[in-house]
């Protein structure tokens, strides 16, 4: 549920707080006192578009921002970890949004930037706003059959992700067969280069790492009289009269008067002494390299040749040994597949066939249940129209089966399915079903729209939920009944209505009052939750227009009782 809604510098609002209770709410007011501003506030969080003509004159930015509660598990989390935010199971969901005066936006979930795409997709499993003229999901034919699943989803679902898994591999090997066939003219050719560059590969004889390895070879082979004229050097100095020997003759004077002061020379004669064994150790082994040191032009020309032919082959297969051999491992396998295209079409079309039939078997398995599904749908939303006063209404689901062939022979099949579904309704007695998105009447509309929100919102987990004067064109029993119909509905999510019908607004748990007034030259809207004898007074507006007398206050009051009692009885 959305618990707290703050707007400021919204077209006649310059500031309002408002903090928001569950059940069923409703929002009253003459006409132009700013109560279709809380809807675009609404929008807005909700990743609607803004607009810098909504900007309150003379200010520089629109700000608005709702703070929800949601439970756990809801799919506004899901939501909103595909798109990075972390969030707390106990903490609130915070959403604000900034229009500029450039008609620039930003938005923000709890204080994390995000763009207009971001926002909507956290905010669409978070309100849902229906109007006269903004039927939003469920006038959409394209996702009726989600709708559909949605409505039955225990046993449909299973049904569907199998028949998903099965598509995905159908598809998988479609790809593979168009592959093979769109490549078949080149595929001589191909198979040529591929038999030309493997045996070039594999006559070099590869090694992995030889190329690193023959490098540093090189280096020493090169650099072979350098590297014995130094090393040669260095042994002889160790070795000279400058070298190990004078050293030994230093520690031999040492050793003679370490006796008269032990205490300091004993630890400088030892330290001599290690030196002077490293030493020696360092000079056995500089004597050990030099007379390993190969001098070897004929070693040095095949390396040379071998590193040439490395350094043509990296040109054409990759840029080290590793490389080049992957890369004939990989032409092998693509040559194999070429010269056993025929028979790999062969069975590539015998798999297809298979998963086709599979997956048509599912299909139609899924068909079956969503027809059922939409058997018990229509007669869940005939049940609510009736108590809505349509009685005589029909509602039924079209299918279209989305694999029927085309001219060409071609079968059109969908990841969604093999179905394509369109809700139909006939408002009267003698009319055909029509889509429901060509119902012209705005009563009829705002009473089916109404019967179907009351059966998905079971499902489909929108806590808030938004009417925008759905009432108008209704009024009496019919009035009374969508007063019921939120109220019952409101059990399931908060529900919220703008309404001028004082039947509606008597059965609200919560009454906010919109009122407009003019302090000098501008005007400003308030929001206020009017409770006891301010609500009494507002629905005796409501009732009587702009005198409130005595017998209007009573009327009023036995309203309130009177809805306050239906209640009662609905919850018990």
């Amino acid at each position: 549920m959305i618990t707290e809604l703050t707007i400021r510098n919204l077209a006649v609002i310059e500031h309002v707080t408002v903090s928001f209770r569950n059940g069923f709410s409703v929002l009253t007011g003459e006409t132009g006192a700013g109560k279709s501003i809380i809807i675009d506030a609404l929008s807005l969080i909700a990743g609607g578009r803004g607009s810098a003509e909504l900007i309150r004159y003379g200010c520089e930015k629109a700000e608005i921002e709702a703070q929800f509660d949601i439970p756990p598990g809801h799919p506004a989390y899901e939501a909103l970890a595909k798109i990075g935010i972390e969030t707390v199971g106990d903490e609130h969901l915070i959403i604000r949004r900034e229009v500029s005066s450039q008609g620039k936006s930003t938005s923000r979930i709890n204080g994390q930037l995000v763009n207009l795409t971001m926002l909507r997709e956290v905010g669409e499993w978070l309100v849902n706003i229906h109007g006269q003229h903004e039927h939003q999901s469920l006038m959409k034919t394209e996702a009726h059959l989600h709708w559909l699943d949605l409505f039955d989803s225990e046993r449909i679902v299973p049904v569907r992700l199998q028949y998903e898994q099965s598509y995905d591999r159908y598809t998988e090997l479609r790809k593979e067969l168009r592959h093979l066939e769109e490549t078949s003219k080149q595929a001589l050719q191909m198979a040529d280069l591929y038999r030309f560059q493997i045996e070039e590969i594999g006559a070099a004889s590869l090694k992995i790492g030889e190329d690193e390895s023959l490098s540093e070879e090189k280096r020493k082979l090169s650099n072979a009289e350098k590297l014995f004229q130094n090393v040669a050097d260095s042994y002889d100095v160790l070795y000279g009269s400058k070298g190990l020997s004078a050293i030994a003759k230093a520690i031999q004077r040492v050793g003679d008067v370490a006796g008269v002061d032990s205490a300091k020379l004993n630890p400088l004669l030892e330290q001599m002494q290690s030196a002077y064994y490293q030493l020696e150790d360092a000079a056995f082994q500089l004597r050990d390299y030099r007379d390993g040191i190969e001098f070897n032009p004929a070693r040095l020309e095949q390396i040379e040749d071998r590193l040439s032919l490395i350094g043509s082959l990296r040109r054409k297969y990759g840029d080290d040994v590793g490389e080049m051999i992957a890369y004939a491992q990989r032409i092998q396998q693509e040559l194999l597949l070429i010269e056993n295209k025929d028979e790999t079409i062969k069975r590539i079309e015998r798999d297809l066939e298979r998963e086709k039939e599979a997956l048509i078997g599912v299909g139609s398995k899924l068909s079956k249940l969503r027809q059922d599904a939409a058997k018990l749908l229509a007669k869940g939303i005939e049940a609510e129209l009736k108590a809505l006063h349509m009685e005589r209404t029909r509602f039924d689901v079209s299918f279209r089966r989305s694999d029927d062939l085309d001219a060409g022979g071609t079968a059109h099949l969908s990841r969604n399915g093999l179905d394509e579904a369109e809700f139909l309704i006939s408002p009267n007695p003698g009319e055909p079903l029509r889509p429901l998105a060509k119902i012209a009447s705005g009563g009829e509309m705002s009473r089916i729209m109404l019967a179907m929100k009351s059966i998905f919102a079971r499902v489909d987990r929108i806590p808030v939920l938004v009417f925008d004067e759905v009432d108008t064109g209704v009024s009496g029993r019919a009035a009374q009944a969508i007063a019921e119909k939120m109220s019952e509905l409101s059990r399931f999510c908060q529900v919220f209505s703008i309404t001028h019908l004082p039947q509606v607004a008597c059965m609200a748990d919560s009454h906010y009052l919109i009122q407009k007034t003019v302090q000098g030259d501008r005007t400003f809207t308030s929001v206020e939750d009017v409770r006891d004898s301010d609500r009494v007074r507002e629905l005796a507006r409501m009732l009587g227009g702009v005198e409130v007398t005595e017998t209007t206050m009573n009327h009023a009051r036995e309203m309130i009782e009177l809805a306050d009692e239906k209640k009662m009885n609905t919850s018990a």
